[in-house]
């Protein structure tokens, strides 16, 4: 009698942010195939959190990405856009890694708090139905940033790309600061900084105080005469990511123009801010910060590391040991194993059996 090929299990992990989805696919195998445990090096290109589980297995990831935000819309963030994306994203990491069943996923996205019901409702049902899954963690793309940076530790992570919002807990409980969105706050992050940047270009344009006339310059390099930034601006759907991508412009320009240096100064404020909201008390607690927009580098990485220590004296800094996609697949590893050990919570991390 012939049996058929083997089944070679693996873990879904998604990072959906404002400037498009990341898709993982990990084969779990060994140790972590037979009890669930999260390797160290769980994540994308074998970096990932430390402190989340036992030693090495067999770890293999496979990750693909698209450029499109997922909409938003009367429902909030909507779970059709997302799938229609995932589905031929997913199809090929499997074919690519020969994962013949999905045992776990885990989705991080952006505005999952607040915008989340949809998804909350109707992604479980569609993964079980699109690939099987039947262990679903949904979460903000804080937690995801979290795991990411700290792995299961106390302390806070600021979690700054297109937007911004920081994330603490001393593992009892999550507490959150910012991630309000581009109009309601997203503080210090990129499209705040890309559109506070814009706005000394205006200034400048029209001789008004505050003005900055290299940001003037950067903004009619990128986006034309700035005459006509309301028209290309307050149409699109992809508002923030255009703002945000003005970013890294600003920090250019910093070292010489200091406009552009008192707006990175009030970034790193805003950050320190949301991370000293979050921080639990006691000297175990560690900070890092994890996201796009320090890649902008030590323009904005120094008066936010002053801020920090200023604001966070008795928090130890720490780098990042992964992103926000090693963090989801770590947590879908230990959800695929029953060992997730972190605080649930509705609005941050959403765990659904399906029958």
């Amino acid at each position: 009698m012939t049996s058929g090929p083997p089944r070679r299990p693996g873990v879904l992990a998604v990072d959906s942010g404002g400037s498009g989805l990341r898709v993982a696919v990990r084969v779990v195998e060994g140790e972590a195939g037979a009890h669930g445990a999260v390797p160290r090096g769980a994540g994308p290109k074998g970096a990932g959190p430390q402190g989340v589980g036992p030693r090495d297995a067999v770890v293999e990831v496979a990750e693909v990405a698209t450029k499109e935000p997922v909409r938003t819309g009367p429902r909030g963030i909507d779970p059709e856009h997302l799938m229609e994306q995932l589905v031929p994203a997913v199809r090929s990491l499997t074919a690519r890694t020969g994962v013949s069943q999905l045992t776990a996923a885990a989705v991080g996205a952006a505005g999952f708090g607040t915008l989340g019901d949809a998804l909350r409702a109707e992604l479980p049902g569609a993964l079980a139905r699109e690939f099987g899954v039947r262990e679903v963690a949904l979460a903000a793309d804080a937690v995801t940033a979290y795991v990411g940076a700290l792995g299961v530790r106390p302390g806070a992570v600021v979690a700054a790309g297109t937007g911004l919002i920081a994330l603490g807990t001393d593992l009892s409980r999550w507490r959150r600061a910012d991630g309000w969105g581009h109009l309601l706050g997203d503080c210090g992050g990129g499209a705040w900084i890309g559109r506070a940047g814009l706005e000394a270009a205006v200034r400048a344009h029209d001789g008004r105080p505050g003005g900055s006339a290299a940001l003037l310059a950067c903004a009619e390099e990128e986006f034309g005469p700035v005459t006509g930034l309301p028209g290309l601006l307050y149409p699109r759907a992809d508002r923030p990511a255009v703002l945000a991508s003005f970013a890294p412009r600003v920090a250019d320009c910093a070292a010489a123009d200091p406009v552009a240096a008192d707006i990175l100064r009030a970034a790193a404020r805003h950050m320190a801010d949301s991370a000293a909201a979050v921080c639990p008390a006691g000297d175990g607690a560690r900070v890092a910060l994890t996201g796009g927009l320090f890649r902008t580098g030590e323009a904005l990485l120094t008066p936010v590391r002053e801020e920090l220590a200023r604001r966070l004296p008795h928090a130890r800094p720490v780098p990042a040991e992964g992103d926000p996609l090693h963090g989801a697949t770590a947590l879908a590893t230990a959800l695929a194993g029953n060992a997730l050990a972190l605080p649930r919570d509705a609005s941050l991390l959403h765990v659904v059996t399906s029958a």
